[in-house]
């Protein structure tokens, strides 16, 4: 003779927690690997940021130079190829005003300059922009 045991209906619950369990596990895993994404995406942000940043100060100093040891002021274009700069794109603008002080002139030079790479609206296009005023008295 044969004897039926009855479990009283708790025969499943261990496959509902078991389940749910491991949804919540692989909630997590997915939830760690898109921030380990985001942390990532910020730092390649914030390194073409800064690269931008630099390659827009070497358009001004460029600028600068050329501006009080040249007397040039007009618009050009770098393209940047050495280092951590390559591949940015910089526009450098002068423009300049004279004013008397006292018995002599001073010459204000206003260079704008505009650093950029990629294309503009992609994932990987950055631009940053300085404007940089220097004076030369004569």
């Amino acid at each position: 003779m044969t004897e039926a045991r009855n479990n009283g209906g708790q025969g499943g619950f261990s496959l509902v927690s078991a389940i749910f369990l491991l949804v919540v596990l692989a909630s997590l895993g997915v939830y760690a690997v898109r921030i380990n994404v985001l942390q990532q995406q910020t730092v390649s942000a914030a390194l073409r940021s800064a690269q931008a940043f630099h390659a827009a100060r070497s358009g001004a100093a460029w600028g600068a130079y050329r501006a009080l040891h040249g007397s040039w002021c007009a618009a050009d274009t770098l393209a940047l190829s050495e280092g951590g700069t390559a591949g940015f794109t910089v526009a450098v603008q002068c423009t300049q005003t004279n004013h008397a002080e006292g018995a002599g002139t001073v010459t204000v030079y206003v260079i704008d300059v505009l650093a950029q790479a990629g294309a503009y609206g992609g994932p990987d296009y950055v631009s940053r922009r300085l404007q940089v005023k220097v004076m030369d008295t004569v």
